[in-house]
């Protein structure tokens, strides 16, 4: 058995959304980042925002010859509940302790489909200890039965304590103990309301910590000491190891299967050029290694500040992000769009990338490799989706069949192509985005560990276009 196997872990969970999960769960890791421990942070769900805010928490007390870890997706759906120990396993590699934040409440998951995808099932998938997050603001006594419910609901879940939130006063405070005594669950903290850790929202939630930067480590250092002083760490590290080792290995970015090894890493391999900076901070730690595991020395560039693409830049990956709040200054970097759209290599766009790549963006010029214009609605669309690939293309041969997620507010015209990049198949039948012979553009998120075959086939079709093998 992986010695790896054996990391303290805990899941942070709450009722519902709104619940202070984020704050408890940000503070414990940067609490315990400053108390010298390295800290493996997790999400539960296919959100992009709260690992960054994460990867901010676990990075504030850098030790030297420690690299930084990113947040990481912990997402049934997606991926695979068998993929779920081995993806947190390889993030988790070498910690000290690894803390996982939920998603929504405890038991929601994907919609109609039981507890899949929920942070119950995956606190079971990692045999690891609950705790709960209440928002105690306007309640007393009810919290007994609400903690209860949520505890006896399913007996697999291993509920071991709670953390009081938004608690009005030392009074309030006292009666929600009392109240909690009853059911026998401990109480392991009592977060009183301070205005010193809110973070500011729009559109799709939080506003990244990549855009407000100073404002973040302010934020997160604010969660911390409010963590540090209102919660048992000494009971929640007793409670973290008290987690029984796994029996699964650790997913390799190499790929899966005997023919998953991929491509050696080397000073040869193609280029892939993956845009970032503030307008595109979507992505999923593992693409970039994945990336990396097919053959790939990849890059990242800023299409807010960089008027050029990477020196030798044979594919480019446009992940997702706000470029609808950024996009004046996108459409004023012209030396940048103009050599994205001469670029002659493969191309793979998600969301975000799909409206950079579009002709406009709300009248502002983008980069206009897809014939199409985006613009901001007031719907929102969101939720999971299965596809399957319409036809061969740089990213996936025809008859590939995908789990992916949408969330965003925008809409392009027209919303497919003449080859559209997907065909989807579930919650309801339609086309979607835009395949060419160079370009894969859509609004689905997919997360590339559940198929390996999508970064490795972008690699290959890079050393395609050098002629390199």
């Amino acid at each position: 058995m992986s010695t790896t196997s054996r990391v303290p872990r805990l899941v942070i969970a709450a009722p519902s959304s709104g619940s202070g999960k984020t704050t408890v769960a940000t503070g414990l890791m940067a609490a315990l980042t400053e108390a010298g421990l390295d800290v493996s942070p997790h999400k539960v769900g296919p959100d992009y925002i709260d690992p960054g805010y994460h990867a901010l928490a676990v990075s504030l007390e850098g030790r030297p010859g420690r690299p930084p870890r990113p947040g990481r997706n912990l997402d049934a759906y997606l991926c695979g509940p068998e993929r779920i120990a081995p993806l947190f396993l390889h993030g988790a590699a070498g910690a000290d302790l690894a803390v996982v934040e939920g998603v929504m409440g405890l038991y929601d998951g994907a919609a109609g489909q039981g507890e899949l995808a929920s942070t119950a099932q995956v606190a079971k998938l990692l045999r690891a200890p609950v705790v709960l997050v209440v928002d105690g603001s306007s309640q007393s006594r009810s919290v007994a039965a609400l903690v209860h419910g949520f505890t006896t609901f399913d007996p697999e879940v291993r509920l071991a304590g709670v953390i009081l939130n938004k608690v009005g006063s030392p009074r309030h405070e006292e009666l929600l103990r009392e109240a909690l005594e009853i059911v026998g669950v401990p109480v392991l903290g009592a977060l009183h309301r301070s205005r010193q850790v809110r973070t500011p929202s729009r559109h799709l939630g939080l506003v990244p910590a990549a855009e407000r930067q100073a404002e973040a480590v302010e934020a997160v250092r604010a969660m911390a000491a409010q963590v540090r002083e209102s919660v048992d760490l000494t009971a929640l590290l007793a409670l973290a190891h008290s987690a029984p080792p796994l029996p699964d290995e650790p997913w390799s970015p190499g790929g899966e299967g005997p023919e998953g090894e991929g491509r050696p890493v080397t000073d040869g391999g193609p280029v892939v050029a993956v845009a970032g900076g503030p307008a595109f901070t979507f992505s999923y730690a593992e693409h970039a290694e994945l990336l990396a595991g097919a053959g790939a020395r990849v890059v990242s560039f800023d299409p807010l500040r960089d008027e050029r693409l990477p020196e030798g830049a044979r594919a480019l990956v446009v992940g997702g992000g706000f470029p609808e709040v950024y996009a004046a200054e996108l459409s004023a970097n012209e030396p940048l769009r103009a050599a994205v759209a001469a670029f002659d290599g493969p191309v793979a766009a998600e969301c975000a990338g799909l409206l950079y790549l579009c002709r406009e963006l709300d009248g502002s010029p983008m980069c206009g490799l897809l014939d199409a214009r985006a613009r901001m609605t007031d719907r929102l669309t969101l939720g999971y989706r299965e596809a399957v690939a319409v036809a061969d293309n740089v990213l996936a041969a025809a008859g590939t069949r995908v789990r992916g997620h949408e969330f965003h507010r925008t809409a392009v015209d027209p919303p497919a192509g003449a080859v559209p990049a997907w065909g989807v198949v579930r919650p309801e039948r339609r086309t979607e985005g835009f395949a060419t012979d160079r370009v894969h553009a859509s609004y689905l998120h997919v997360h590339w560990a559940a198929e390996p075959e999508l970064p490795r086939r972008l690699v290959a079709a890079a050393l395609d276009r050098t002629g390199a093998r």
